[in-house]
């Protein structure tokens, strides 16, 4: 009942941001990384933080730390969707919330190579999350395949208060419905695509502290393959990997390929919801197993993924 009660107020809160955003002008207009061509309510993904704060509330409070940094993180990325602060007081806020989510996990308890690796690593995804955010559904689909996955370990493991990952996906349902279509009504904006991926970074560091498995990175695989090579080009196109631009590979099969972008969001979704539950057969193997599978895994991915790529631009892009 609590869940029902749950998804209908933020169902509700969500109508009302709409209408915020549609009396203030909160609009993303169409850019150099944009695959849509029409004016739409930008920041929709601030749902995503409203449900873990009911999370937070209704918990008495669990996590203030990594609340904090959420909170922080979430703040400054709506800011910027509203009027594009510098990029030095969004640095300092992004350091500042990484650091909270890791003193929350304990972190500083640890060699302190454990926190740079960490720092690194949440820096490095919440930026891919942010780029990825490019079609329709891409990161309501990508987001539940990544929190489907936890959520399964979690049953088994319990690494993490289960109602947490269950709010912010019932948050990322409500935008998801409307977001997946094809005139989306709004997008997730960079306050979406940062909050979702500063929750999901935090379970899965929980869960990686917990059982000290490594491989549970891999959950992450899809969006990591894309990212790095797509970082990989650009820098050996001695492009500015800051800029905007539509070159990873689903914005080459959705924009030059002219394939179906629900299709693209659906299936990058499927893929790692597949090699997730493949991951957590494996993740009972020994370190040696794991190391020989999650190389091989990479290099399968990286593979189908130049083939596939190269292709397109190939027959494509001219």
């Amino acid at each position: 009942m609590t869940y029902f009660i749950v998804l209908i107020v933020l169902i509700i809160l969500e109508l009302l941001y709409f209408k915020l955003a549609d009396h203030f002008n909160i609009i993303d207009k169409p850019n150099e990384r944009s695959s849509h061509s029409t004016v739409t309510l930008r920041g929709g993904g601030i749902i995503f933080y409203v449900g873990a704060l009911i999370f937070f509330i209704l918990s008495g409070f669990q996590y203030p730390w990594f609340f904090l940094g959420l909170t922080l993180m979430t703040a400054v990325s709506f800011l910027d969707d509203v009027f594009t602060l510098s990029n030095k007081i969004r640095l300092l806020i992004h350091f500042s919330s990484v650091l909270l989510m890791t003193y929350q996990l304990d972190l500083f308890s640890m060699p302190w190579y454990y926190l740079l690796i960490t720092f690194v690593i949440v820096v490095g995804v919440i930026n891919a999350y942010n780029f990825m955010d490019g079609i329709n559904g891409i990161t309501a689909c990508y987001s539940l395949a990544v929190g489907g996955l936890l959520m399964v370990v979690n049953d088994q493991i319990s690494f993490i208060e289960h109602d947490l990952l269950a709010y912010s996906l019932m948050g990322v349902l409500v935008f998801a419905f409307f977001n997946f279509r094809t005139k989306a009504k709004c997008f997730a904006g960079d306050v979406g695509a940062v909050a979702i991926a500063f929750i999901l970074l935090f379970a899965l560091g929980a869960l990686i502290i917990k059982t000290g498995n490594v491989i549970y990175i891999l959950f992450l695989s899809v969006y990591g393959i894309d990212a790095v090579w797509t970082i990989v080009r650009r820098l050996l196109k001695k492009e500015n990997i800051f800029e905007a631009h539509r070159s990873h590979l689903y914005q080459y099969l959705g924009n030059e390929a002219k394939m179906n972008k629900l299709v693209i969001s659906f299936s990058y979704g499927l893929v790692q919801f597949a090699i997730g539950l493949v991951v957590i057969g494996f993740s009972s193997q020994n370190l040696t197993t794991q190391l020989v599978f999650s190389v091989s895994l990479l290099a399968l991915l990286s593979a189908i993924y130049l083939i596939v790529k190269t292709y397109i631009i190939k027959k494509y892009v001219k």
